[in-house]
C-alpha cells in the first residue's frame, strides 16, 4: 500500500499580501474622497481596490476600524522637523509642508469629512487628534525650544500658543475658508507668526 503524499497548507492561509493591503488603503483614501465616510462601504472600498469583500475584512472589521487604521498610520509617519538653523526659516518650512499636505486632493476632501464626523464619534476625534495634532506639537514644540536656545525666542515661550499662531491660519484658510492661497502668502505668513511668537 503505498504512502500518500503529504497534505500542502492551504495557499495563504494567514498570510496577507502587502501589495492587497497598499491596494486597499489607497482606494479608502480614494473612496472617502469620493463618497464620504457616511457612505463609504466595504464593497464600494473592495471594487476599487479590485479586490473580494472578504480580502477586506481579513484585514479590518468594519469600515470604522479601517479609518482610524489609516488615521494612525498618518500620525505615525508624522511631519518632518525642519532644522534651518533659523526661526524665520523654521517656520517657513513648516508652513510649506503643511500647505502641500492640506492642498492635496484627496487630504483636502477627507479632512474637512472626518471631522464632521469626529463631531459625533469619539474614537474618530481621538485618532484625528493623533493624527492632525499630536505630531505637529512635537515639531512646533521643537522649533520652539532651538529657536529658545539661540536666543531668537524668550524662554518660557509656549509651544502649544505657537502652533495656533503658525498653523492655525494656514488651516483656516485651506481647509476651513478653502480659498487658494495668493503669491506671497505663506512668506507673509511665516514674517507675522514669527513677529507674533516673539511679542507673546
Amino acid at each position: 500500500m503505498s504512502t500518500p503524499p503529504p497534505r500542502r497548507a492551504p495557499a495563504g492561509a494567514a498570510v496577507l499580501r502587502e501589495d492587497v493591503t497598499e491596494a486597499i488603503r489607497a482606494a479608502v483614501f480614494e473612496e472617502l474622497a469620493a463618497v464620504g465616510f457616511a457612505r463609504m462601504s466595504i464593497e464600494g472600498i473592495a471594487r476599487r481596490a479590485g479586490v473580494g469583500k472578504t480580502a477586506v475584512y481579513r484585514r479590518w472589521k468594519s469600515k470604522l476600524s479601517l479609518v482610524l487604521d489609516l488615521v494612525g498610520a498618518v500620525a505615525e509617519q508624522g511631519m518632518p522637523a525642519p532644522a534651518t538653523g533659523s526661526l524665520h526659516d523654521d517656520v517657513r518650512a513648516l508652513l510649506e509642508v503643511a500647505a502641500q499636505a492640506l492642498r492635496h486632493p484627496v487630504a483636502s476632501r477627507v479632512v474637512p469629512d472626518l471631522l464632521v464626523e469626529a463631531a459625533r464619534n469619539p474614537e474618530i476625534a481621538d485618532a484625528l487628534r493623533a493624527a492632525l495634532l499630536d505630531g505637529r506639537q512635537g515639531v512646533v514644540a521643537r522649533i520652539v525650544h532651538e529657536a529658545v536656545a539661540r536666543g531668537e525666542l524668550p524662554e518660557g515661550s509656549d509651544p502649544a500658543r505657537a502652533l495656533d499662531l503658525v498653523l492655525g491660519p494656514l488651516y483656516w484658510r485651506l481647509a476651513v475658508v478653502r480659498t487658494e492661497l495668493p503669491e506671497g502668502y505663506v512668506d507673509g505668513l511665516a514674517r507675522a507668526a514669527v513677529a507674533a511668537l516673539r511679542a507673546v
